[in-house]
């Protein structure tokens, strides 16, 4: 395998953990207006993300940085392409962690309350608008002989990603709902576990208009066709053992599932694109693929040994936190995270 090569799928890794792991902050943070009913239900399930959100969003830190150095003209032309899209992401993954730690400096409900809005709009759109992203990367973009992008609105904004979007942002939803029935006690955890089970039947049809969609209006059946089945059916065992077990109440195993789901839908994603890494509309001799995005192999060579070395304390450092505040939350714990 080429470092080229190597780097793609690290890369890959990189953001299928941040939808597995920020997926659950998102469907927490939304969930603050769909289940909570008081102020003290909504800062517990605030505090169920506490210890983890800032570390989760690592990932995506992470992800970006590796794509900046291992392939610096998929990373040109996506963020230059994805200009305004990219830079609502950033100013909405600030707003959230603004508001996460300054809604208990005051007392006041004006406050709070428009603290706990800007928590459920940017918990709603950052993963619509990642799916929006990731689907566009699929279906293909304007891209010409220099690599440079000239997307219009319509490129974008389409009803194939806005599909994807939607998609993203249900399976985080339920995903959070399960990590917030896994975290609490009482009522909150069975209005959880009630919505998600209510959920599962609108996300089903969204996941599978998705995938005929996917097949219909993109080539990466055409290219991966064999590999991509064998995910579409193991997600949709997945899918079925998670309604499965929410039904049995069994949110761990439920949440292990969802979590599956997430993480077998972004592979597809990687695993239909490969070796390309954006698909050009304007041709296939535009794609631009790990080997003519990629850095010279000397970088690429010291960016593994580097990530060879950290890599090992930074995921031990991660899983240790998740095994310290593992216990579940009810409303007596109302430390101001």
């Amino acid at each position: 395998m080429l470092l080229s090569e190597l780097w793609f799928v690290l890369i890959a890794v990189l953001f299928i953990g941040f939808f597995f792991l920020e997926g659950f902050d998102f469907g927490v943070g939304m969930s603050t207006g769909l289940i909570a009913r008081t102020d003290r239900e909504r800062r517990t399930l605030i505090n169920s993300i506490g210890p983890f959100w800032d570390g989760n969003e690592v990932w995506l830190l992470t992800a970006g940085g590796a794509m900046f150095a291992a392939f610096p003209h998929w990373y040109a032309t996506l963020f230059s392409g994805f200009y305004l899209p990219l830079v609502v992401v950033l100013l909405l993954l600030i707003g959230r962690g603004v508001a996460f730690e300054f809604r208990s400096k005051m007392k006041q409900q004006r406050w709070r309350k428009t603290w706990d809005i800007i928590i459920l709009v940017a918990s709603a759109l950052l993963p619509f608008l990642f799916g929006v992203v990731f689907a566009t990367m699929m279906k293909g973009l304007p891209i010409d002989e220099q690599m440079q992008m000239h997307a219009g609105f319509l490129d974008i904004v389409n009803p194939y990603s806005v599909v994807g979007g939607l998609s993203v942002t249900l399976l985080c939803l339920v995903h959070g709902l399960l990590f917030a029935s896994l975290r609490t006690v009482g009522e909150l955890r069975e209005r959880a576990l009630h919505l998600a089970q209510k959920l599962m039947i609108p996300l089903a049809v969204v996941l599978v208009l998705y995938a005929v969609l996917t097949y219909l209006m993109t080539d990466v059946f055409a290219v991966r066709g064999w590999a991509l089945w064998i995910m579409v059916v193991l997600g949709a065992v997945a899918f079925a053992l998670a309604a499965y077990f929410i039904r049995q109440k069994r949110e761990g195993l439920a949440f292990g599932m969802t979590g599956a789901v997430i993480a077998i839908s972004f592979a597809s994603v990687f695993i239909g694109l490969f070796p390309r890494v954006i698909v050009s509309s304007l041709g296939s001799a535009f794609d631009l693929t790990v080997y003519n995005a990629a850095s010279g192999a000397y970088s690429l060579k010291v960016m593994t040994i580097v990530a060879c070395t950290l890599l090992p304390f930074v995921l031990g450092y991660q899983i240790w936190s998740y095994y310290i505040f593992r216990k579940r939350l009810n409303e007596q714990h109302h430390l101001e995270y």
